[in-house]
């Protein structure tokens, strides 16, 4: 059960398209469209039908296939109305009839009197049952917004973090100027998702790829460099924090070891680069992205490096090279 909620209205005004698309149309009850939904798992009340209430998950999203659409049919062909009856009297959020299943006048009057909404849609049962349980869980899913610029380098979800001025909306520019995407400038919005991904997108969907550049102003990106420079959301997958370069503060040099940040409960890599002038910046975020591909594949550029140097000294080369008085260098 989730704190978050949705009402059917809202689910009814949602724009969802593609394989999100719910295709759903209200036939009574609309005068119940304000009940809340507040879970994303949806129910088949075969077994409350039957007459069998305990653990009935009335809460949920009510969905009725054709074999639930058979046993009302049985049901009123016996003049037995007590079990549907009884299924109105709890307090469910809506009643959906999927691949467009028509229901009784009596079916009909029942909602309407109990203020249940009932809807249908064309979808087949198991084909909706998965789009509404996807864009509930999305709706549902743990959230915040963070400071920061989200962009996509070679396919890997990069979000650029750090203090004001540091430089990542410069960074990022020149990013999508050598041909990658810019997902968000500013504020991110992030989600988890399924427990276990973090899905970024811009908070404000109407501004989100605007970017603020300073001495330049605002700047539409979609406009200068075209739709194939932005994307709506991506998964996170690295997290990069641009700093000041600081004298003091000794930074990793090998790799061996990964950092992690905690987002929502999911480590997502955190790697730290400082900056100061003649670094390339969106040269070594490239770098980054190939890397974490590579890694993604099992391949560890760092761990081979030690490898390599460890068989190298065990090898006797190394002693060789320095009895020997060999220059290295």
């Amino acid at each position: 059960m989730s704190d978050k909620t949705i009402s059917v209205l809202n689910l009814l005004d949602m724009d969802l398209k593609g394989h999100n698309a719910l295709n759903i149309r209200c036939l009574a009850g609309r005068n119940g469209l304000s009940r809340e939904i507040k879970a994303s798992d949806v129910n088949r009340p075969g077994l409350a039908l039957s007459g069998f209430y305990e653990s009935f998950a009335h809460e949920r999203v009510q969905l009725f296939g054709r074999g639930e659409y058979a046993y009302l049919q049985k049901l009123e062909g016996e003049e037995n109305l007590d079990p549907i009856k009884k299924f109105f009297t709890y307090e469910i959020p809506c009643v959906v009839f999927s691949q467009n299943l028509q229901p009784s006048e009596t079916i009909l009057s029942l909602a309407e009197s109990s203020g249940v909404p009932v809807l249908q849609s064309d979808l087949g049962s198991s084909e909706f049952a998965q789009r509404i349980i996807r864009v509930l869980s999305n709706i549902f899913a743990p959230s915040k917004t963070l400071h920061g610029v989200f962009v996509e380098v070679y396919g890997v979800g990069i979000l650029l973090t750090g203090e004001s001025g540091v430089g990542k909306s410069e960074t990022a520019l020149e990013l999508i100027e050598r041909g990658h995407r810019l997902v968000a400038d500013d504020i991110v919005e992030i989600r988890c998702v399924n427990g276990n991904s973090i899905l970024g997108q811009g908070a404000n969907k109407l501004i989100s790829h605007h970017m603020e550049i300073r001495g330049l102003g605002i700047i539409n990106v979609a406009q200068l460099y075209g739709v194939g420079a932005i994307r709506e959301q991506k998964e996170v997958q690295i997290v990069i924090k641009l700093e000041t370069w600081d004298q003091t503060k000794v930074y990793d040099r090998i790799g061996t070891e990964t950092h992690f940040m905690d987002m929502l409960g999911v480590k997502i890599p955190l790697i730290e680069i400082p900056v100061k002038p003649g670094r390339n910046l969106p040269i070594i975020i490239e770098a980054a992205a190939m890397n974490e591909r590579l890694k993604t594949m099992g391949y560890y550029s760092a761990r081979e490096f030690n490898q390599n140097i460890l068989r190298w000294i065990e090898s006797g080369e190394a002693q060789k090279a320095y009895y020997g008085g060999e220059d290295l260098y």
